[in-house]
Formats: C-alpha cells, structure tokens, sequence
C-alpha cells in the first residue's frame, strides 16, 4: 500500500494526488501485479481500477509501461468483496460473504502470492493474523487525516524486516514478514 508518513493510504476526500508514483515507483507495482497469484479487492479499490484499467492501454499517448500493466491487471484474477455490486468482470468474481472466512479459505488454497489492495479488507485479515508480509511504500508527506492504513489489533504483532528499497521523491518502500 501507498501510505502518506502519518499513516493513510487517502487523505480526506478519498484524495490520492499526493501519491502518483514516479516511472519506478509505477514499474514496481507492475512487476508486483505480474507476480501477484491473486488480488483481493475492496468495492471502492475495485470501482477505481475497473473504471480505467481495463482500457488504458487502448488510450491515446498512452506510454508502454501503462500498456504492461494494463495487460498484467487484466491477466492477474481478482477477487471482489462486496455486499453492493451484483456482478464484476476482468477476470474476477465476487464474493459477498464473510471475507476473512474466504480469506483464510483462499490461503489455504496455496494458489501463490496474494496481495490485499484496499484498507478495510486489509484491516479484517490483519486483525484475523491472515496476513503474511507488509509491503509499505510510504512518500514524503502528511496529509492530516483520512483513509488510516493500519487498524486497532489486538495486541502487537511482530515484524521481521526482509527489504528496504528507495524511490525518486524520497519515496521508501520497508517490506516486512510477519513472524509467528
């Protein structure tokens, strides 16, 4: 997730301005989503990817890394979590019952990486101890309040530090694995 320094993925609005990756920043994520076994989706994260992804690459101007990853969204299946939307398509299907019991189904599964990309799915599966690895990309930047990235658990959860890497901006990337 995209996470400002004081710890939201949106600032109030559902306002994201602020965190437009940089070319590798946006090559990272690609590579990310051509690795991804599946991707777990909320119905706001859903509504925003669906609205643009399916057909970037057929935009005009449109640059070759954003043809890539619009050919990798399409490919990689998706669940959709919602009691909302009555149907999804690009190569997902929906599920509108408890979503940490089909979390824990789909990762007993072992069908590859999983990632989780919105903030309240990922809030259940962490308060569940469903999630295996963090990956925070956090920019220089406070926005103040709005959408937070992390949820009030239970009692700690320890971390193992795994990769640091750097990004134009001042954008840095901390990936952890949780220890069990």
């Amino acid at each position: 997730m995209n996470v400002s320094l004081d710890g939201y993925i949106a600032a109030p609005g559902d306002d994201l301005a602020w965190s437009v990756p940089s070319d590798e920043l946006f090559q990272f994520w690609s590579d990310r989503v051509g690795e991804t076994g599946l991707a777990l989706y909320g119905r706001r994260l859903w509504e925003a990817m669906s609205s643009h992804w399916p057909t970037a690459d057929e935009q005009p101007g449109v640059t070759p890394a954003h043809v890539e990853f619009a050919q990798r969204w399409r490919a990689m299946p998706k669940v959709v979590f919602s009691s909302t939307i009555d149907a999804v398509d690009w190569n997902a299907r929906l599920v509108t019952g408890d979503a940490v019991t089909e979390i824990a189904r789909l990762k007993a599964e072992d069908g590859g990486p999983m990632d989780i990309g919105a903030a309240t799915l990922a809030a259940a599966a962490m308060q569940a101890g469903l999630v295996d690895e963090y990956v925070v990309v956090t920019h220089p930047v406070l926005v103040g309040g709005g959408t937070s990235y992390f949820t009030a658990l239970d009692g700690p959860v320890p971390l193992r530090l795994v990769e640091t890497r750097t990004f134009p901006g001042g954008v840095v990337l901390h990936r952890y694995e949780t220890e069990r």
